[in-house]
């Protein structure tokens, strides 16, 4: 094998490998922040920090809900040690349809997403029923770590 045919190699496909969160120290998050507990992002309700104690650092306990289940979650943290935090992003877009469970949406720019599920709960029935009157509505999509969901619907202001 000649020396330049060992370095010749073909990469099908890169990307940029954003992380989908970010180390924070846990003293630094806040009450309505965000963070990871159990590999779920969360959004903070209830932050406490006990004092140093006999065995050292300062503990930060939070009290958490899930953002896409609802779920209560807690976690006990060094105050000096590093927590995941969640980027999470919200996006308006356009309804347009609901078809097999799916919501059919379009962005600002009109490029049309479909792979958001319809909630199966109020705000899922607000969109059947904004989409049985004829009524133009707008879906606010939140996403964190790979995950999405519709999380508030309202009527469509005419401009």
């Amino acid at each position: 094998m000649a020396d330049d045919e060992q370095h010749n190699h073909e990469f099908q496909q890169a990307s940029a490998g954003a992380s989908t969160t970010f180390p924070m120290q846990c003293s630094a998050l806040r009450k309505n922040g965000y963070v990871v507990i159990k590999s779920r992002p969360c959004k903070i309700v209830e932050m406490s920090t006990s004092k140093t104690g006999k065995h050292g650092h300062a503990k930060v306990h939070l009290v958490a809900i899930d953002i896409f289940t609802g779920k209560k979650l807690e976690d006990l943290c060094p105050s000096t040690h590093n927590m995941d935090v969640p980027r999470v992003s919200r996006e308006e877009y356009q309804f347009i349809f609901e078809d097999g469970g799916f919501l059919h949406l379009l962005d600002s720019a009109g490029v049309e997403k479909n792979d958001v599920k319809l909630p199966d709960n109020e705000i899922g029935n607000k969109i059947k029923e904004f989409e049985e009157n004829g009524t133009d509505c707008v879906v606010t999509i939140i996403s964190a770590m790979n995950e999405e969901a519709a999380i508030a619907v309202k009527e469509a202001s005419l401009k």
